[in-house]
């Protein structure tokens, strides 16, 4: 049977970010296909029992910080720590990954994702502004206007909310979350655990 990954990620998240690289490299490696959902964590949190950055105890965001600093320098990867415009709009970027997933191609909306990804984390981009989004999907090989007016559909907004509803029902509750077969593996530290599963 033909393995396959769904990728659950939220395009403002540095730990999605720091996996996006490696999960592209593990499905290649394993052939396994990839399906990316860009779903709304807003309401995922609330029926999972997390909470956004801002609203958890210092302590928590202490750790968090310490923890991105040591996968930057473990990983190598020139992600900011405190970009410009984190916690930022995801809202047009998450429509556009899903236009384009949904009407054009899936590996090109998960390349669009990564874009995005490293527009926060690594160029400090705005990727909610228009003009910046636009740029960035250009630069991953796609028509700015038609992938625009595409996630701008009722039916686009409507696939954000039910893929968030099925995501909640799965059991799905941070990003990113990679589920094999049913089973979910919570974070870009836990790869090593999908390697295997995919060589199962």
């Amino acid at each position: 049977m033909p393995k396959h990954i769904d990728y659950y990620v939220s395009l403002m998240s540095p730990w999605t970010y720091l996996g996006s690289a490696r999960i592209e490299a593990l499905a290649a490696r394993h052939g396994a296909s990839m399906t990316i959902w860009p779903v709304d964590f807003g309401q995922v949190f609330p029926a999972s029992g997390g909470l956004p950055l801002a609203r958890r105890a210092p302590q928590r965001q202490a750790y968090r910080m310490m923890e991105l600093k040591r996968w930057r320098a473990h990983l190598d990867v020139p992600i900011n720590l405190e970009p410009k415009f984190f916690p930022g709009n995801e809202l047009p970027a998450a429509r556009s990954v899903i236009a384009v997933r949904e009407k054009i191609d899936g590996a090109k909306a998960i390349a669009l994702a990564h874009a995005v990804l490293r527009g926060v984390w690594e160029e400090d981009k705005d990727v909610g502004a228009p003009d910046v989004l636009a740029a960035i999907i250009a630069g991953a090989g796609l028509d700015p206007r038609q992938v625009m007016a595409l996630a701008e559909s009722p039916e686009i907004a409507g696939r954000r909310e039910a893929d968030t509803r099925h995501a909640i029902d799965l059991g799905v509750f941070g990003a990113p979350s990679y589920v094999i077969d049913g089973e979910i593996f919570w974070g870009q530290d836990r790869l090593e655990f999908v390697d295997r599963k995919l060589a199962a």
